[in-house]
């Protein structure tokens, strides 16, 4: 008998085909109502979950008693009860890797975006205040040869340095990670405390993974450390920086601009100072939104659970314990 997989995002008709070879498929709608009796009856039998987003809890594991494996088609998964899996003995499989170049481009988009104020320039443009040549007031800044530091130089953060270095010739600082010799040699980066990085960078560029220790990693204290010409580029998770603390930072001039991909909340409130302020570039979490990787994303999560189910390792465990 086939085992059952909840699928709740989406899959190409080739991965939704190469799953229904092997298991038995059922599509959910986010959010799941537990009170509804066909959405029950799914988690009563699957033996497994696929998709991004998950809201994972302790009542639908209560009601999934079958359960083996969740495939999040995503890196993160702060919002994914880890230990408790664990404790159960459900693997937890996420995809990194296949979107590390594509948020590092998006990373770096928007170094380049908040740095020669190219959103702000385009609106004005657009509104027709293109009427004369363009007065200091409405210069940007240079990104070669700037100082680029990464707080976080995990994978997509060592991607990012490369760009800066390697494309735009930037010096590289790096922190909140071991030393790494190797990049070090390559990209002639340099490892420094925070408080050391935060005051030396022309960028700031956070990479992170949100943690208790990340959480609001980058306050008031850490912004009013930062030049006041700097940038702050974040990529990593909202709750990694104190967002009321950027938006005051922002308009008191403690630092110059901040270019955006992830917030506290999302998507952002309309009401979001963030929102009017010429000098902040707001993405709505594109980090890894183009087709190619998002359609890599899906497979390699597909690949997890397939894995998975047929005894096999996957890929991409998260919770290790679960398998030795």
């Amino acid at each position: 008998m086939k085992k059952n997989v909840i699928v709740m995002g989406q899959l190409s008709t080739a991965q939704w085909s190469e799953l229904e070879q092997h298991f038995q498929l059922v599509e959910l709608a986010k959010p799941l109502d537990l009170t509804q009796p066909e959405v029950r009856t799914a988690l009563d039998e699957a033996h497994a979950l696929i998709g991004s987003g998950l809201p994972i809890t302790t009542e639908l594991l209560d009601a999934a008693p079958k359960l083996e494996v969740i495939a999040t088609i995503s890196v993160g998964y702060d919002n994914i009860p880890v230990d408790e899996l664990t404790r159960r003995g459900i693997m937890l499989c996420n995809t990194p890797d296949v979107l590390t170049e594509t948020t590092a481009d998006t990373g770096f988009a928007l170094v380049m975006a908040t740095a020669r104020r190219v959103v702000e320039l385009a609106e004005w443009v657009k509104a027709g205040h293109w009427q004369a040549s363009l007065g200091p007031d409405m210069f940007g800044s240079d990104v070669n040869g700037k100082t680029l530091g990464m707080v976080g130089f995990g994978r997509i953060g060592q991607a990012v340095a490369r760009r800066g270095a390697l494309g735009f010739g930037m010096k590289v600082l790096y922190s909140n990670a071991s030393p790494k010799p190797e990049l070090e040699k390559e990209l002639g980066a340099e490892r420094r405390e925070l408080n050391e990085l935060l005051a030396e960078a022309d960028f700031v560029c956070l990479t992170v993974p949100l943690t208790a220790e990340t959480e609001k990693l980058i306050g008031a204290e850490q912004l009013a450390q930062m030049k006041t010409s700097a940038i702050l580029i974040n990529i990593a998770r909202g709750k990694v920086v104190d967002e009321n603390a950027l938006i005051d930072a922002l308009e008191k001039g403690v630092i110059k601009a901040a270019g955006l991909d992830v917030f506290k909340q999302e998507p952002l409130s309309v009401s979001s100072p963030l929102l009017t302020m010429p000098n902040v570039v707001a993405l709505p979490h594109i980090g890894s939104a183009t087709h190619e990787t998002r359609q890599a994303m899906a497979q390699r999560a597909v690949d997890n659970v397939r894995l998975a189910l047929q005894g096999e390792r996957p890929i991409s465990l998260v919770n290790e314990e679960t398998w030795t």
